[in-house]
């Protein structure tokens, strides 16, 4: 399975599209049928910002990037470096598989999601970079959820919509 098509990203993205929002979904390079090679998350970051880029050229006024497990830290990466995104949704950041101190902050980082299951993403780590990060985002955290949301896709699904349609 590709990573845009697992079911996470699936539901992140139809959350965001039943939000009324206008999404974007792509592999990295390497990935499926995308051109390339994997590139640590150096490349990866290239794509997002083309694709940020993308949207822009096309009036997209409200950019929101989200990502997951490792979109997530690719993301990270990319608003750190000076994205301008009107808000930055991390799903399950991968904080025990892979560094995050070399960001300084991510002042646009409004929602974070994880479970408390999950090996990847745990919790006491996911705070000490927000503490880090100087940022005080909504931490959603799913009761048994692990890093695949096996069993809580609605669960995230609900978060997501709460969060993109506050009314």
């Amino acid at each position: 399975m590709r990573p845009m098509d697992s079911p996470v990203v699936k539901q992140m993205a139809n959350s965001f599209f039943e939000a009324g929002f206008t999404c974007l979904r792509f592999n990295f390079r390497g990935t499926g049928k995308s051109l390339g090679f994997y590139d640590n998350g150096d490349g990866e970051q290239k794509d997002v910002q083309a694709a940020l880029d993308w949207l822009k050229e096309h009036h997209v006024s409200s950019l929101f990037l989200a990502g997951y497990s490792f979109g997530a830290w690719v993301n990270a990466h990319v608003v750190a470096a000076g994205a301008r995104v009107d808000d930055h949704i991390m799903v399950s950041p991968p904080a025990a598989f892979l560094s995050f101190d070399s960001i300084p902050r991510l002042p646009s980082t409004g929602l974070i999601i994880a479970g408390d299951a999950d090996d990847l993403a745990p919790l006491d780590k996911i705070q000490s970079l927000a503490d880090q990060w100087g940022i005080s985002p909504t931490l959603a955290v799913l009761d048994r959820g692990d890093h695949f949301y096996s069993g809580h896709l609605n669960e995230l699904r609900n978060i997501l919509l709460a969060y993109l349609c506050p009314d």
